[in-house]
């Protein structure tokens, strides 16, 4: 039964292993999970958690569907534990900060279509700080804002983030959407080809849901033609890459996704009127929540720096295909 606690009861029989342990059961749906994950017995997880929930008053979780679900005053409890432990990675940072050291974990979610862009931002902040440890989680738009709306990472990398998402957000970088096909395919050697001629092309496209996706049926609505329905659909954008190299349709991705093998590849970007797509690259914060001096640092390094990043790693990526491309050709000359 709920129980009315006297002021100063949490701080007296509370510790911070209850709030770690409860924190990785309310996340992960399992008590099981938790105990992989923490290294410790399944008992023992369901002892602290029980001592905390003793403490607070109130239940914290409950099992549905073989789930372990948070109670409303689980989320309130939940919420409180990402608070807590905030406040002693910073406290550990302004330690480090006062020994003249920059160190301390950052914690990033990047949607999967910006699988490429996240590493080498990272990359870079990385080298001008290399005593911060870096946590990168690769995920779907619905996982995303899941995580989101948890509160389990300190910064997100998305597109377009959805109107009412609690949390803030401000431009990072330039995400242009293109169209795509084989290299061989009859539309590439055209130029100004309408938007109603590429949708008559079998369509591969990101799930619903997506943002890339979105931003698509939204422009050809827009023009007053019916999207046809896609005829495959991926969920990733390596996968909708191995399509288009099949000949099995043209698509619309970021443009930034061919920068590994370059848009003199197999696959080739179509001059589609309406295209390319403007859309940004953001940086999102739990609203609410105050930012880590890393990633407060994080944020002004990108603002600064995260640009020219991502210029030299494009750079980079095109002298290394020249010189792959030189390489092979030398190669060829000898074998004859």
């Amino acid at each position: 039964m709920a129980r009315t606690l006297p002021v100063g009861t949490l701080i007296k029989y509370t510790t911070l292993r209850q709030l770690q342990v409860f924190e990785a059961v309310a996340r992960l749906g399992s008590f099981t999970r938790a105990a992989e994950e923490l290294y410790l017995a399944q008992p023992t997880v369901s002892l602290q958690v029980k001592k905390l929930a003793d403490s607070v008053g109130h239940p914290l979780l409950e099992q549905i569907g073989g789930q372990a679900k948070m109670t409303e005053m689980g989320k309130e409890v939940y919420t409180a534990c990402h608070d807590v432990f905030a406040a002693m990675e910073n406290l550990e940072m302004k330690i480090a900060a006062v020994e003249g050291v920059k160190r301390g974990r950052l914690r990033i979610a990047v949607l999967t279509s910006a699988k490429y862009l996240g590493p080498h931002v990272l990359g870079g902040f990385h080298r001008h700080y290399p005593n911060i440890d870096v946590e990168l989680k690769v995920t779907n738009r619905e996982n995303l804002l899941k995580r989101i709306h948890r509160h389990d990472d300190d910064l997100y990398i998305m597109g377009k983030p959805p109107e009412g998402l609690h949390a803030d957000a401000f431009p990072l970088l330039p995400n242009p959407l293109v169209a795509m096909a084989r290299y061989d395919h009859p539309l590439v050697d055209q130029t100004n080809i309408p938007l109603a001629r590429l949708i008559q092309e079998p369509l591969i496209m990101r799930e619903p849901g997506s943002g890339t996706r979105a931003a698509f049926e939204q422009l050809v609505t827009g023009e007053g033609l019916t999207l046809p329905s896609a005829k495959m659909e991926f969920a990733s954008n390596e996968a909708i890459k191995q399509a288009i190299v099949a000949d099995l349709g043209v698509a619309v991705m970021s443009r930034q996704s061919l920068v590994l093998e370059g848009e003199d590849g197999p696959i080739s970007v179509l001059d589609v009127q309406g295209f390319p797509i403007k859309r940004d690259w953001y940086i999102l914060s739990p609203k609410g929540r105050n930012l880590s001096i890393v990633a407060q640092t994080f944020i002004d390094f990108v603002k600064n720096e995260g640009r020219t990043s991502i210029e030299n790693f494009e750079a980079g990526m095109k002298e290394l295909r020249v010189r792959s491309a030189n390489e092979h050709t030398s190669a060829a000359g000898w074998s004859k």
